[in-house]
């Protein structure tokens, strides 16, 4: 039979980059996949379905609601236009027509408004916010980001992200004490964070997490948070959370997807230290490159394997390096954050020891003859 790459002249992918968008995030379990087909051939009274998941997941997580949305970005223009709308049934459908003078300014970080692949910006813009800067791109501080609250604020939304600037930044729980401060919510946006409690528990209103990346579920995003909070983004389904609607199939992988993930056994950082440490020793003995263990720059228990090419004595960039890693049948990706500096990093938590070898050997292939 012919293969989905076949037929449609696709190429293979390894994925060293890590759980990324671009890539397709993850891949389920079978037993999520299977959940994922019976979602897709049986009915269900969907707001039913979604009120009892979310009470489930809620149960699960021991917060007090929880809804499954599209994803995380849709979480967060839902988000924030839940803590704008909140009851008003005229402004929920007229979120961005309306004439009404109310809260709408949402205060961040500078250093938080970043692009994970789209603008938080455009996102809050999305749920009818205004983004209100608070300090400077290398620091933000409690005092800081308290002076930019006033009577227009209708939030303040807190990046959890290797995105977002990590130096000189107030932490979760000193953004949550000025959002107690103020008397307004906070709105923690942590997608790709393998904690689905702690900033829950550290005073957050709402946070919101990718069903697809640490969870490793189908394509969907999951808010958890204080019940009042969460019953508007639930309300957001008539209004702009119609354009980023889940299917039943996307709720019930998720739902499982969670309960697997809080029973699995995760390879630890030092796991994959152990298992990249052949590979790390391979890249070392090819000429112009040198490799080393590097973690997580959010604080993730995760290890890398940090990658630098000596440009001059290969004669190409590393992003022309990249680019030439990327064609022929298999397209290898890695993290390119700093391939400005002629570093790249290795994610392995999608990689196969055998992906791995193959990996070097492309790495030695492209310096051969220097």
């Amino acid at each position: 039979m012919q293969s989905i790459y076949e037929k449609y002249q696709l190429k293979h992918v390894i994925n060293a980059s890590g759980r990324m968008t671009a890539l397709g995030v993850s891949t389920p379990t079978p037993e999520v996949v299977e959940r994922v087909t019976y979602g897709l051939n049986h009915y269900f009274e969907i707001k039913d379905l979604v009120n009892k998941t979310g009470a489930y997941i809620a149960h699960l997580l021991n917060v007090e609601d929880a809804v499954v949305v599209s994803c995380a970005s849709a979480g967060i223009a839902q988000a924030v236009a839940a803590v704008i709308v909140r009851d008003d049934d005229d402004l929920l459908l007229n979120l961005h027509s309306s004439s009404k003078v109310i809260p709408r300014e949402i205060v961040l970080p500078k250093g938080h408004n970043v692009n994970f692949g789209a603008p938080v910006d455009t996102m809050v813009t999305l749920g009818g916010g205004k983004v209100i800067e608070a300090g400077f791109a290398n620091e933000c501080s409690a005092a800081q980001l308290s002076a930019k609250i006033t009577s227009q604020t209708a939030a303040i939304i807190y990046i959890k992200s290797h995105h977002s600037v990590q130096k000189s930044m107030l932490s979760v729980s000193e953004a949550a004490a000025v959002a107690r401060q103020h008397n307004v919510p906070l709105i923690v946006d942590a997608a790709a964070e393998e904690d689905l409690t702690s900033y829950y528990q550290a005073g957050a209103d709402l946070v919101i997490y990718s069903g697809a990346k640490a969870i490793e579920g189908p394509t969907s995003g999951l808010v958890i948070g204080k019940k009042t909070y969460v019953e508007w983004v639930k309300r957001q389904s008539q209004g702009i959370g119609r354009a980023m609607k889940v299917g039943k199939e996307g709720i019930l992988g998720l739902a499982l997807a969670i309960e697997q993930y809080l029973t699995a056994t995760k390879e630890t950082g030092a796991e994959m230290v152990d298992r990249m440490s052949g590979f790390i020793e391979e890249l070392n003995a090819i000429p112009a490159i040198s490799a080393r263990v590097v973690w997580d720059s959010a604080g993730r228990d995760i290890a890398r394997a940090e990658i630098s090419f000596d440009e001059k004595m290969i004669g190409k960039t590393t992003y022309q390096i990249m680019h030439e890693l990327k064609q022929g049948d298999t397209a290898i990706y890695f993290r390119e954050y700093k391939a400005n500096e002629g570093k790249v990093e290795a994610d392995i938590r999608s990689v196969s020891n055998e992906q791995l070898n193959v990996i070097a050997e492309h790495i030695r292939l492209l310096v051969k003859g220097i």
